[in-house]
């Protein structure tokens, strides 16, 4: 009958674990749009369309795609968000463990002399005993916590959800390296276009000194031409060191998003400095997509599900908790009786632990957790309306950039005409120098707006590729391991 009580007892037990403390989590309830705003009419049309998760590819540019390959295994912040989940993967696992069976042995020899006027005082000695002996004891100790309610079990769930957690702060850091290497990549191209044509223009206002100069010995021009014209040339060469500088700045950095040394990438990003054309259409998904694609909103959500399985654990301190506990092993005053059959000893039976008082710990532990659940949940809300307030800004950013950019071309090609007419005009003496370089500095100016104009656009487009949260799954292939 002893022994039916006792399987009656953990039966029991076992059916009651079932029983999990504390909400379940859900994810929160928030009015979704539907679309993104109409459709911009531009030369690189957007269009609702899945995104594209290796977007660098459709600017058409090799060393690009080369670079953000290289980015994926070198980046040292993608390895040091990989060591963190495997942290928080060890944390898990470490949770985890509390629900298992625990075995512990220990072995131990002492040589020990009572006291005579201690607590054996009171006890009579059986005749001929020492107060002086030898003690050897071997135990095994097991134990079970049986989790009644549930806390182990949302334990560890919430570090299963900061381990989500972890991960998709991993896929923030890989979104935003590439979406940097992206955009440092796109300034470089454009300094050195920059570069391309202010030396072009450096070697036309040479081409035109010399023709002042010749005028000059000629008696048709005049020293105001003369010095017109050097200023010129020398206003256009000290522009230039500063274009050098940003290009050394924008290599360094491409580098050091690669783990590279400075100066490491030198000769290979200044083979070429072309900037990449824009693709025709930019595919952006629809705005109930981003919440499931954007890492900071699932990295959001994970530390919600979190707090809410934390609320469980603090919930589940109110009630009992029956731990299993068995010991066995031998005692023995005698090295030769240690492993006798007299010298055994065990004990079985199972430890309920019952909450009476506590101070208010409970409480208060309570009420904590549900407020920084709530705050989890109003952390969610802002990072899902942060995240389309930043596909809605850097689609109408686009757009406009385009916009900008088509009409800082038509005034390209006026300034290239006035130029090329003054000049005309200046070899058959119907002007003086000085429209010349007017125009010529007109000229220069919308050039390197233009490539400006080029550049923002581009990096416009990478920060909405970045917004719209596809791009982070060049860096997953390093989380494969034995462990998965």
């Amino acid at each position: 009958m002893k022994h039916l009580r006792v399987l009656a007892f953990v039966a029991g037990s076992l059916v009651l674990s079932a029983c999990t403390m504390g909400p379940d989590f859900h994810r929160p309830a928030i009015d979704t749009p539907g679309v993104w705003g109409p459709e911009p009419h531009s030369n690189s049309q957007t269009y609702a369309g899945a995104i594209d998760t290796q977007w660098w590819n459709s600017f058409n540019d090799p060393e690009l795609s080369s670079l953000v390959a290289r980015l994926g295994r070198q980046n040292l912040n993608l390895q040091i968000g990989l060591e963190r989940i495997n942290e928080a993967r060890s944390q898990m696992k470490v949770a985890a463990s509390a629900g298992l069976p625990q075995a512990n042995w220990s072995g131990s020899y002492a040589y020990r002399q009572l006291s005579s006027q201690g607590i054996f005082s009171l006890a009579e000695p059986r005749p001929g005993s020492s107060m002086n002996f030898n003690l050897y004891e071997n135990v095994l100790s097991t134990s079970w916590d049986l989790d009644l309610f549930g806390t182990i079990r949302r334990s560890v769930e919430a570090q299963r959800a900061n381990q989500t957690a972890t991960l998709a702060a991993r896929r923030a850091t890989a979104l935003a390296a590439v979406s940097d290497l992206a955009t440092d990549y796109m300034q470089l191209r454009g300094v050195q276009q920059q570069q391309a044509i202010l030396k072009s223009n450096i070697s036309l206002a040479r081409t035109n000194l010399r023709l002042v100069q010749d005028r000059f010995k000629n008696g048709v021009a005049t020293n105001l031409d003369v010095s017109q014209a050097s200023a010129q040339l020398a206003s256009m060469s000290a522009d230039l060191p500063g274009l050098e500088n940003s290009e050394a700045a924008l290599i360094n950095a491409i580098g050091l998003l690669l783990a590279e040394p400075p100066r490491a990438l030198e000769t290979e990003l200044r083979s070429t400095s072309i900037q990449p054309p824009l693709p025709a259409r930019v595919p952006v998904g629809l705005p109930a997509d981003l919440t499931r694609r954007r890492p900071d909103v699932l990295e959001a959500e994970a530390r919600l599900h979190a707090a809410t399985a934390e609320v469980g654990v603090a919930t589940a301190a109110f009630y009992p908790d029956i731990t299993l506990a068995g010991n066995m092993g031998t005692e023995s005053f005698s090295a030769a009786d240690f492993f006798s059959l007299p010298a055994k000893q065990f004990s079985v039976g199972p430890t309920l632990n019952v909450p009476v008082f506590e101070g208010g710990r409970l409480i208060s532990t309570l009420q904590f957790r549900k407020a920084a659940q709530r705050e989890a949940i109003l952390t969610w809300r802002r990072t899902v309306l942060n995240a389309w307030r930043e596909v809605d800004d850097a689609l109408t950013a686009y757009t406009k950039a385009q916009s900008t950019h088509e009409l800082t071309e038509q005034a390209a090609l006026q300034n290239q005409a006035a130029f090329k007419a003054a000049r005309e005009r200046y070899q058959q003496g119907a002007t003086d120098y000085l429209n010349v370089v007017a125009t010529q500095a007109a000229l220069l100016a919308s050039q390197s707006a233009l490539s400006i104009s080029q550049t923002r656009t581009e990096t416009t487009l990478v920060a909405l590729y970045r917004a719209l949260g596809g791009g982070w799954q060049y860096a997953e292939t390093a989380l494969k391991g034995p462990d998965q």
